[in-house]
């Protein structure tokens, strides 16, 4: 299963680059990721705690043992009853002082003590036995800092002992590359240390270490050597009832820390070359789930936008659920709906310049036979023929070019609250007081509910839903006979308004409850060129507008038609 997984994700990480599209967004998917990780691979190198951790374990170790050693030595190495007394100073291929056994009782004050010599001959196999197989550098000083012991002059029988020697004066310099890499080390934290100088025949006292332990103060210290590696080293004093008789400083080899931290970065290096390849795969992977359909989805828009096809197909990526498929469902939706648009505009372009040819036709013939009328009369009837077909073209005109605004306005305009009770009562009073409902009434009737009047708010434009009430009530009123009512009433339902306009008029024929909102469409025989027929396609537009619905319908009682009821209903803005 993990055999076949892989090579699924290698396939198609093979075929992603065969086919080319290793995109700007995915290089720098990639190099973000890339560089992301470099940073953080070198923080680790640069700020390792291992090696701080590993120096500072190394030094307590050191202290450690080299207290145990000088401890051994106090106890083991030095003048004591019965024994022989050397003189540091004079021990090489000088005969020894002998001095007196001092009595065990003289020895009770620290001055005493303090005189009391370090016995090389005792301390030496204490040496031998305790430092050589740690891999680690001891001296003995005396308390005025000689060197007494050092273990590299030490060796047990068959044994060798190394250690380095500096290089030699006349070494040739290091080559550029050699120039680099000291450059780079240069950087590395640690490598601004003290220099590591070998005391040799000088007094011990120029390592600080060994000042401060003469002091009876135990004391470490970290240098570099020539070559660049630590050292780290430890002093601690030799100290018998009180008294310092000398000092112990242990080192470590220059370079076994190094050595250490160095295999350690390998590791951290090595880890890294596999964290890069799986960040770089990943990062390919990922950018081909985003590059790609992003990809697609700007090829359909570039088609759709130089329109080389009636109908492009924007890529669908909603099953995905993110962004990418956010993005596919709303470019598809906008590209719906500008086709929609386009349609609608073809369709209205035809619409229009059909009903603008039928009064142009009438008003050129009226205009040719008026030349030819020999009567008056005749003259008469042609010039009223010729003043309806201009009217009926200004009223065109200025429709047409209503709904052609209509739809910008309703896209630019910023929708706030309407309340339509007050609408409602404005719009009646304004047909009551000027008289333009002729004989028939007006009657309102509003049902605000439990929440009264501030219920009956919904977000909209409310200029042009009074244009809508206006149409529907205008339209109620033609059809209504004299001394006919016209009913407006208001509603509110859960999540909604119902508005219904309702009239005693000879009803609306079955088949035309969804034609009458047709552009240019009407019903009225008896008044030709009176309507442009735009009046209820704006008011549907309108509404859909306000997310709302607005539809016909005959009022029935006893099985006959009654009337006609157009029923609009809007969303609320609380529930």
């Amino acid at each position: 299963m993990a055999e076949r997984l892989i090579a699924a994700v290698f396939n198609g990480f093979r075929g992603f680059l065969l086919r080319g599209r290793f995109s700007s967004l995915t290089r720098r998917i990639v190099a973000f990721n890339v560089v992301a990780l470099c940073v953080l691979v070198s923080g680790v190198l640069y700020l390792n705690q291992f090696r701080e951790g590993l120096i500072d374990a190394r030094r307590q170790s050191l202290l450690t043992q080299a207290e145990i050693i000088a401890g051994a030595i106090a106890e083991s190495a030095t003048s004591a009853q019965d024994a022989q007394v050397v003189d540091p100073l004079e021990r090489r291929r000088k005969p020894r002082d002998i001095r007196p056994p001092v009595p065990a009782g003289d020895m009770d004050t620290d001055e005493d003590a303090s005189e009391l010599p370090i016995i090389p001959e005792n301390a030496a196999p204490i040496l031998r036995r305790l430092v050589l197989p740690t891999q680690t550098r001891a001296r003995l000083y005396d308390k005025d800092g000689w060197l007494i012991l050092d273990s590299r002059q030490l060796t047990a029988s068959g044994q060798i002992v190394a250690f380095e020697l500096p290089p030699p004066a006349g070494a040739e310099a290091p080559g550029p590359l050699g120039r680099l890499r000291d450059k780079l080390l240069g950087l590395l934290p640690g490598r601004d240390l003290e220099r590591y100088k070998e005391a040799g025949s000088q007094n011990g006292t120029i390592y600080s270490e060994v000042t401060r332990a003469l002091r009876g103060i135990p004391s470490s210290m970290e240098r570099v050597n020539d070559r660049g590696e630590l050292i780290v080293s430890v002093a601690v004093p030799i100290q018998r009832y009180r008294a310092v008789l000398g000092t112990l400083m242990l080192s470590t080899r220059g370079g076994d820390i190094d050595a250490i931290v160095r295999a350690e970065r390998l590791a951290i290096m090595q880890l890294f070359l596999v964290d890069l390849g799986v960040t770089i795969l990943l990062s390919v992977l990922l950018a081909g789930t985003i590059a790609e359909p992003v990809r697609r989805l700007a090829e359909s828009a570039e088609i759709v936008r130089r329109g080389k096809t009636r109908r492009a197909q924007i890529p669908d990526f909603t099953a995905r659920r993110d962004e990418i498929g956010e993005l596919s469902g709303a470019l598809r939706d906008m590209t719906n709906a500008l086709y929609r648009r386009m349609d609608a505009i073809e369709s209205f372009a035809a619409d229009v310049a059909h009903e603008l040819k039928n009064p142009l036709t009438s008003l050129r013939s009226a205009i040719e036979t008026f030349t030819l009328a020999k009567d008056e009369k005749a003259k008469a009837r042609l010039m009223q023929i010729i003043q309806d077909d201009v009217r009926r073209i200004d009223r065109l005109i200025s429709d047409i070019s209503n709904a052609s605004r209509l739809d910008a306005e309703l896209s630019r305009e910023e929708m706030e609250d309407v309340n339509v009770a007050t609408l409602l009562e404005t719009v009646c009073d304004l047909f009551t007081e000027t008289g333009a409902s002729g004989s028939a009434r007006v009657v309102l009737d509003i049902e605000a509910g439990p929440h009264g009047r501030a219920g009956m708010i919904v977000k909209g434009f409310d200029m042009r839903l009074g244009q809508v009430m206006r149409n529907l009530i205008d339209n109620a009123l033609s059809f209504s006979p004299e001394g006919g009512i016209v009913r407006v009433s208001a509603a509110r339902v859960p999540g909604r308004i119902v508005i219904r306009v309702e009239d005693e008029g000879q009803g609306i024929s079955p088949d035309n409850f969804e034609r009458i909102f047709d552009r240019f469409h009407t019903d009225r025989p008896d008044s030709f060129g009176e309507h442009s027929g735009l009046g209820l396609a704006i008011s549907k537009q309108i509404v859909e507008a306000h997310r709302g619905t607005i539809r016909a319908e005959n009022r029935l009682e006893d099985g006959g038609v009654t009337g006609a009821r157009f029923i609009v209903e809007l969303p609320t803005t609380s529930s």
